[in-house]
């Protein structure tokens, strides 16, 4: 059985992370093949959008713990190689130049909640959860935290990573981790709504969107304005043919 199916909607490629029985934890392969999956539907000229998604009940439980027995010190070599295959996945999502929305079907916990806010946009059923419960097991939500902090801010940020405790739909749509919450059997019809709008807007300017969007977030205020300035500029220049707008 595929740990990752994915189906092509038009232009739209749906991904569903396929360990229902684990609800969906991310163990190393499923890790890789996200983001060997990612990197694809990016290449790929006919996808212009990606929706990411769980099978079964959840959408994603976090690291796969049956996994954690062989991440010693005395196997650094494969801590280091799981560390570093986590932070790429989590990379690749603002190194799109195409849109992913992530439907949260179910419980979102740990790294599954760090996927969930790692999309572009997100939505999520009404009756699922998010949490990043670590501290509560003696370990550190830490490559999820980066994001995490960057989305919703420092105070909200650290209660959620350090009490552990889950949150409901509407708080994380309060939060702002999320756009929309849907019920649960609108929730993949509202998200192909959705990634199908995103696979209209012309792909050049998508991806300098996208650029612009995680540089700006990250910059100071006068250095985020001039990388503002320099992408207008070529925009004004090009007068609507964007093919080169990506740069």
């Amino acid at each position: 059985m595929s740990l990752l199916l994915q189906e092509d909607r038009g232009a739209v490629r749906i991904l569903t992370m396929n360990r229902p029985q684990k609800r969906n934890a991310l163990n190393s392969a499923l890790t890789r093949a996200l983001l060997e999956a990612l990197r694809a539907a990016d290449a790929e000229p006919s996808v212009a959008s990606v929706v990411l998604t769980g099978a079964g009940r959840g959408f994603c439980a976090g690291a796969d713990l049956s996994e954690f027995k062989d991440l010693t010190p005395a196997n650094r070599s494969l801590v280091e190689e799981r560390s570093e295959l986590t932070m790429q996945l989590h990379l690749a999502f603002p190194r799109m130049a195409k849109p992913v929305v992530t439907a949260v079907n179910g419980a979102a916990m740990g790294g599954g909640a760090g996927l969930a806010l790692a999309g572009d946009l997100a939505l999520i059923a009404e009756d699922a959860m998010l949490g990043y419960p670590e501290a509560r097991h003696g370990i550190v939500a830490a490559i999820v935290i980066a994001n995490l902090v960057r989305q919703i801010g420092r105070k909200a940020a650290f209660e959620l990573v350090s009490l552990g405790e889950p949150i409901d739909a509407r708080r994380a749509l309060a939060l702002g981790m999320v756009n929309r919450v849907v019920a649960g059997s609108d929730l993949l019809p509202a998200a192909l709504v959705l990634a199908e709008k995103l696979s209209r807007v012309n792909a050049a300017a998508m991806q300098a969107t996208k650029r612009l969007f995680h540089e700006a977030a990250d910059l100071p205020l006068e250095e985020a304005l001039k990388r503002g300035r320099e992408v207008n500029q070529r925009m004004r220049a090009f007068r609507g043919d964007m093919r080169d707008f990506g740069g």
